[in-house]
């Protein structure tokens, strides 16, 4: 009876055995071992159905088939997946381990053929067709037999170790049919040559694949035990030279006269001592240099610590001499390097008065969000000049490794300091100002999560102490300004946000862009492109057109790419020689970029009853969108298009039910609606649209399709709607007014509880509009309808006759 060790979990996992034919046998499926009858071989069961078949076998007492995969990278292998040829064995040891892992010792006893596979069992299971071993012995036979032996004894001698074990099997063995079967076993063949010779039935045969496959091993074996001689010898040539060349190093050393290295092991520790380096790291390289000498000059491991070595000494360790921060030129330095943002200028300007008055502080890390392209990076390199300290961008997007932010341990090849190290060493001070650019883009992958490993570097009370896996010492990193970026804040984990002050940068008003790009965009293409404000110029008109036709954007990358466009135009024919100077004007605009590619949202709207406009923020700024609602002969049902979001479908639903309650209210029948079907859609159908402050906006588009009074078309709203008729307050104000701005609206309706926002909205959008505070719906009807009644809209009419069209290209709409 077989040894069975079972775990726990297997006692758990036993189960009223299963009824298996007495003709039929379990199968073990096996990826890379070839059985062969008389021989043992341990077996290592991966799959839960050969461990099924291994323990119900043992439960039973009864023998297993092994078959051969064809595919060994095949998991659970199927009937098909096998080979029909394997052996019938029994299980002399079954072991089960920790960790699921499961062993059996197994014995070939007869050769088997698969009939057919019984379907039914939790494991394969198959009737078989045991295959006797052939008995009868002739003279061809005992020859070749003969001849078997003396090869299969010279291949074991050949092998390195030769195990006298396996030597003395071979020579006693008598059987013809075991000893090629012995042979083939030890042999080191391929897997598919092994079942070759398993399904090898005629005795003649084996014995002869067997034997031709020894005489090649032979030969291989030989080959290679010349090759190893050989190279023996010049291993230890090459260790007696080694020994020679240390034995002479410790007797220049004794007479003073030192080598090459040993000057450059001098000029390391003198390095070391000037570095300036805390006791810890010292000690340390101290004990990395001790090693570094007593190493060959050949040792693979001696670039290694030559590079450490080289690390250690080259990072900043010693606190260079701070200049006084000028709290004047920083204001200066702020206006010249950027226009507006005056509240986040002031907020800077706070910055470095307490960096100033308080040098050991814990300062706060700033974190500046906002859209693309508003020059949150450019302000991270005002501060360094405005604090004169050099300054260093670490870029974080798609970081997915934790080792890029700690490091790699020196122990692998190739190894380096993190990101963060490789930054202070490429500042040289280490009191730099450190920009981690994109921080709401970093990835989380296999390797780690960079996000946790940047806890301690933004943690004011950790950082003095940070420790790079690679360097393997403290590094004080508390002198180091940090600022960080971001687009969005939804993606930053909430430890390490509450790590940082965050202050957002809102969009640019036309205003705000006409300056920039009068005073910084036009005069960098200019010197991009090899021009001087001599030979070219563009008046105000023209970049207003470019400004509003061309692009639409938060930022003014996109506007400083199509100035560079139609600059390149000219450096062109002043090229050429055909023009020695231009002046541009929004005629030449239009010859060089084609037409307009946005439309102004002013010709959009129309006096159609049932066309509300709404506000929406999206990542890249604000936007407006339409609301639009029709009416045809139905049963009362509310249809809503537009790829809307959840919390949207949702806000459409409130504002229906909350028109029905107020049908007295405005004067129309309810049974208009019960005899309608009302249709919602918002434009721009491709672009998936959420959010809650859409409830006015839908709200007012009803009242108006059904009262029959349009819309004024010089405003815009946006609030959240409860099903008592208040207006709750929305986020995203400052995006969503500048947007309307933009669009040359001239109103905007807000909600009541969103005044706390109103000074964060810029001046210039602000002396545009005009603001209508809402505290319920009815202030939304009252201000947003137009007085008197409109003819009205036939039920199979509405807005779905309005002449206009969506922003083309918006990224994602939505409202927080």
């Amino acid at each position: 009876m077989p040894d069975f060790e079972t775990s726990p979990a297997d006692q758990r996992d036993t189960q009223r055995p299963i009824l298996i034919p007495e003709d039929a046998v379990p199968i073990v499926p096996v990826r890379s071992t070839v059985l062969f009858p008389g021989t043992l071989a341990p077996m290592t069961l991966s799959a839960l159905s050969s461990v099924a078949a291994a323990q119900q076998a043992v439960r039973e007492q009864r023998q297993i088939g092994i078959l051969l995969q064809q595919d060994p990278e095949l998991g659970e292998a199927g009937p098909n997946d096998l080979y029909r040829f394997g052996t019938v064995a029994n299980v002399i040891r079954y072991l089960s381990g920790p960790h699921d892992t499961h062993h059996v010792v197994c014995q070939g006893v007869q050769r088997m053929r698969v009939l057919d596979f019984i379907p039914g069992t939790p494991f394969l299971t198959a009737r078989v067709l045991e295959i006797p071993e052939p008995v009868s012995i002739s003279p061809e036979i005992e020859a070749r037999f003969l001849n078997l032996r003396q090869l299969s004894v010279e291949a074991a001698s050949l092998l390195p170790q030769a195990p006298q074990e396996l030597i003395v099997a071979l020579e006693s063995t008598e059987s013809p049919g075991a000893l090629a079967d012995l042979a083939a076993s030890v042999m080191d063949i391929k897997p598919k040559e092994k079942q070759e010779i398993l399904e090898s039935v005629d005795l003649v045969a084996r014995m002869d694949k067997v034997a031709r496959l020894l005489s090649e091993r032979i030969e291989v074996l030989r080959l290679s035990n010349k090759i190893g001689r050989e190279t023996k010898a010049t291993f230890d040539e090459r260790h007696r030279k080694a020994i020679l060349r240390e034995q002479m190093a410790t007797i220049q050393r004794e007479l003073g006269e030192e080598d090459g290295k040993g000057q450059e092991v001098a000029e390391l520790g003198d390095a070391i001592a000037k570095a300036s380096m805390p006791e810890e790291a010292s000690n340390q390289a101290l004990k990395e240099l001790r090693r570094y000498e007593r190493m060959p000059e050949g040792a693979a491991e001696a670039g290694m610590v030559r590079n450490y070595l080289d690390w250690l000494i080259d990072m900043p360790w010693d606190l260079p001499a701070e200049a006084e921060i000028d709290i004047a030129e920083a204001r200066r330095i702020l206006d010249e390097d950027h226009y507006g943002l005056e509240k986040i200028k002031s907020r800077i300007v706070e910055y470095l008065a307490v960096r100033k008055l308080a040098p050991e502080g814990k300062a706060p890390i700033l974190c500046f969000a906002g859209p693309p392209g508003v020059g949150k990076t450019s302000l991270g390199q005002s501060i360094a000049r405005a604090m004169a300290r050099p300054f260093v961008r670490v870029s974080l997007g798609g970081v997915h490794d934790e080792a890029e932010v700690r490091g790699h341990r020196r122990t692998y090849i190739g190894a380096l300091p993190g990101n963060i190290i490789q930054a202070v060493k490429k500042a040289g001070a280490r009191n730099c100002v450190m920009m981690l650019d994109e921080i709401d883009k970093l990835g989380r992958g296999i390797q780690g999560d960079p996000s946790a490993a940047m806890l301690e570097v933004l943690d004011p009370e950790q950082n003095g102490t940070f420790r790079d896996n690679y360097l393997g010492v403290p590094f004080d990193l508390s002198r180091v300004v940090f600022l960080a970026t971001a687009n969005l804040l939804d993606t930053v984990p909430g430890p390490l946000l509450d790590r940082m002050e965050v202050i957002s940068l809102p969009g640019y008003t036309e205003e705000e862009k006409l300056q920039i790009a009068r005073r910084y965009l036009v005069r960098r293409q200019l010197q991009a492109n090899g021009l001087t404000s001599n030979q070219v110029g563009i008046d105000d008109e023209a970049l207003r057109l470019i400004i509003n036709g061309y692009t639409r954007e938060a930022g003014v990358r996109s506007l400083e790419r199509e100035i560079g466009k139609t600059l390149r135009n000219v450096a062109v024919r002043i090229a050429e020689g055909s023009a020695s100077e231009a002046r541009l004007t929004t005629k030449d605009i239009g010859a060089v970029l084609g037409q307009p590619r946005f439309e102004s949202e002013v010709a959009m709207r129309t006096s159609v009853p049932g066309v509300a406009t709404g506000l929406a923020w999206t990542p890249v700024g604000g936007d407006i969108l339409f609301i639009e609602a029709t009416r045809t002969p139905g049963k009362g049902a509310l249809i809503l298009t537009g790829q809307l979001g959840e919390v949207m479908r949702e806000s459409a639903q409130a504002a229906m039910t909350l028109l029905k309650t107020r049908c007295s209210e405005l004067g129309i029948d309810d049974s208009i609606l019960e005899g309608s079907d009302i249709h919602i859609h918002v434009p721009a159908g491709a672009t998936p649209k959420d959010g809650p402050s859409a409830g006015v906006a839908m709200f007012t588009a009803l009242a108006s399709l059904v009262t029959g009074r349009n819309v004024r078309s010089d405003t815009a709203m946006t609030g959240e709607i409860s099903l008592r008729g208040l207006v709750l307050p929305v986020g995203g104000i400052k995006e969503k007014v500048v947007a309307a701005a933009a669009a040359g609206l001239t109103r905007v309706m807000l909600p009541a509880r969103n005044r706390r926002d109103y000074d964060d909205i810029p001046a210039g959008a602000r002396d545009k509009l005009e603001f209508v505070w809402l505290e319920r719906v009815d202030d939304a009807i009252a201000a947003a309808l137009e007085e008197g009644k409109a003819t009205p809209t036939p039920a199979t009419r509405g807005a779905t006759e309005v002449d206009h069209a969506p922003p083309a290209t918006v990224a994602a709409r939505g409202a927080r």
